[in-house]
């Protein structure tokens, strides 16, 4: 398996060494160059084409965010800034990173060893995996949803997935075109890793992805994915609907939950929603599918043939929650003869 390569910028000696020597250690991957300032970092961005790259904001000749803002648009790569400037993580995902990390303070060695291995390790992995190829279409399609046709600006689409569901979720959004009506989606994922998934989603797909805040609205040519650590909730406006996100008790074993998303949305949008289940252990969805579809919802569920796990479909399919079982790949093409009736 070819490793990950990595290239560490950091104007610290010591906390360079910390991260090579805590990301070098785990055998998938590979430190491949550092750097001190955003200069070098930039001529070993060209020199070693790393995969991932780590960065600190406090650097010489050039602070981390203008830096990144003069690099996305040349040569986008997933960055994971690490800073002790806990305020700056907006500033810096709106820069282009797909991630932010606290730097840890008075630490001894011991400690910052585990937060490498226990934190940063697992996020480089799953950072790797982001194309930022597509930042200035990301851009644009940022721009232009304001500007969508409101053919369906009644409507609402909600996905709920667990095990197996980051590739079925991708399976099914990367067919929907920017006409499509506003979607929400709870996959059971711990927080953080949730907006890295929105991020490959939104690079990959036709439609603009985020991970969701309390107040954003939903919009035709978009869709919002709950954080790993909130619930999100659908809620009605005169003239459309946006989302509410709130930590809270498990509910259905998870937090997020899709029954809690469910629910919001046979109450909030009746009729003008549809609910789809895919693959996911236990039974989350199943009785809020259930009361989208006593509202006048359509729903679908994800046939037993392509689940990973057939056991979210199966118990919504099993109460009379499901009105249409598919297999995943006729999932899209399903929604939009719904959509057409």
């Amino acid at each position: 398996m070819q490793q990950i390569g990595v290239l560490v910028v950091d104007d610290s000696p010591f906390f360079r060494r910390m991260l090579i020597d805590g990301l070098s250690a785990d055998p998938a991957i590979s430190v491949v160059a550092t750097a001190s300032d955003p200069f070098e970092a930039r001529d070993n961005i060209i020199k070693y084409n790393p995969s991932v790259m780590t960065l600190d904001l406090e650097l010489p000749r050039m602070n981390g965010v203008e830096f990144l803002q003069k690099l996305m648009p040349q040569y986008p790569l997933p960055v994971i800034v690490i800073s002790s400037f806990k305020d700056a993580r907006e500033a810096v995902l709106r820069a282009g990173a797909v991630d932010f990390i606290q730097k840890p303070q008075n630490m001894d060695g011991i400690k910052l060893a585990e937060f490498v291995h226990k934190e940063l390790v697992a996020k480089v992995k799953l950072a790797s995996t982001v194309k930022v190829g597509n930042y200035k279409h990301r851009r644009i399609l940022s721009a232009q949803k304001t500007a969508l046709a409101s053919a369906h600006s009644n409507k609402v689409i909600a996905i709920g997935a667990s095990t197996g569901g980051t590739e079925a979720i991708f399976n099914v959004i990367k067919g929907f075109m920017p006409d499509v009506p506003g979607i929400v989606i709870v996959q059971h994922m711990p927080p953080g890793f949730t907006r890295m998934y929105a991020e490959r989603l939104n690079n990959q797909c036709h439609v603009a992805v985020k991970e969701a805040k309390t107040g954003d609205r939903v919009l035709p040519g978009q869709v919002l994915l709950a954080p790993g650590d909130a619930h999100m909730r659908l809620v009605s406006m005169n003239d459309g609907y946006q989302v509410e996100c709130k930590p809270g008790e498990k509910v259905s074993g998870h937090c997020p939950s899709v029954d809690v998303l469910f629910e919001s949305v046979a109450k909030a949008a009746g009729a003008n929603a549809i609910g789809v289940i895919l693959t996911g252990m236990g039974g989350d969805g199943a009785h809020g599918l259930l009361k989208m579809r006593q509202a006048g919802a359509e729903t679908i569920g994800e046939a037993e043939s392509t689940c990973v796990v057939y056991g979210m479909p199966k118990v919504a399919y099993d109460i009379g929650a499901v009105k249409y079982q598919v297999p995943l790949d006729n999932v899209c093409s399903k929604v939009y003869q719904l959509l057409k009736k």
